[in-house]
């Protein structure tokens, strides 16, 4: 499935995924949406490029190829909402953050095509995540997954005011070992930017789904704010000094990840 994602094995428990990343739109799909759709304005702009040095940490990788116009890997699989009682898109978006039509009138995807989107893109990446983290915890005892993801400051639809720098998510403490949430917002509240735990953003749907700590599979999300690395109006270009500020955080808090991992690894031998 190389047209869906692209995926490197790693040699330590941590796989990194970055399901927004891509901005591929098959030409059918294209050519029913709206001008400013085909720009696709809430990619995860340069995720691929901020976290190119995960490979340096032997994680393994995965990243999404096509755009989340096609099919939003973060959702769940039936379209039910993420958050409760906040404004939320769908599995196969019809609107952008927005509120702009992302399809030019009667040509939005009617349940046959969300279904059939859901089989191409959606699943594949999915069954891609369980396979490596199962392979991983086979081989380690347990499995770490980070989700990266990213998004402009100000978005009215999902936050009220300038969205902070950092936002660890651990679904409330349930998708992860309590230690290694601490630890990594130890890191991140060291560092230069805001940082916040479990606040607005506490994990999509891949992170609540599949962090289990309690069958060793642990899961957290990050989500940037775009200021930080980038320019937050098209054309979204990377900005390689506050990127290179921006990484030295973010590789620090892989290594730290990372060291969690080894210490937990040394005390599951102990036991």
């Amino acid at each position: 499935m190389d047209d869906i994602f692209l995926f490197s094995t790693g040699a330590t428990p941590l796989l990194v995924s970055l399901p927004h990343d891509g901005t591929l739109i098959p030409g059918a799909i294209a050519d029913r949406m709206t001008d400013i759709a085909r720009t696709t304005p809430d990619t995860d702009w340069h995720m691929s490029r901020l976290y190119d040095f995960a490979a340096d940490l032997s994680a393994s990788t995965i990243a999404a190829t096509h755009s989340r116009y096609v099919a939003d890997l973060n959702r769940a699989p039936d379209g039910s909402s993420l958050y409760d009682g906040a404004n939320n898109t769908e599995l196969v978006p019809l609107t952008t953050f927005d509120l702009e039509p992302i399809y030019r009138p009667g040509e939005q995807p009617d349940a046959a095509e969300v279904s059939d989107r859901r089989n191409r893109y959606w699943q594949p990446y999915h069954q891609k995540l369980r396979d490596e983290l199962h392979r991983l915890r086979e081989i380690h005892g347990f499995a770490i997954l980070f989700e990266g993801h990213s998004i402009r400051s100000v978005v009215p639809r999902f936050y009220d005011g300038v969205i902070p720098d950092l936002n660890l998510g651990s679904a409330g403490g349930e998708s992860c070992d309590k230690g290694l949430a601490a630890r990594a917002f130890e890191i991140l509240e060291s560092s230069p930017y805001d940082a916040v735990l479990d606040d607005r953003f506490t994990g999509g749907y891949i992170t609540r789904h599949f962090g289990c700590p309690e069958e060793n599979i642990h899961a957290l999300q990050l989500e940037l704010t775009w200021k930080n690395y980038m320019e937050e109006e098209p054309p979204f270009r990377y900005v390689a000094d506050r990127a290179d500020r921006l990484k030295q955080t973010l590789r620090e808090l892989l290594e730290g990840i990372l060291i969690w991992a080894d210490e937990h690894t040394v005390n599951s031998n102990r036991k």
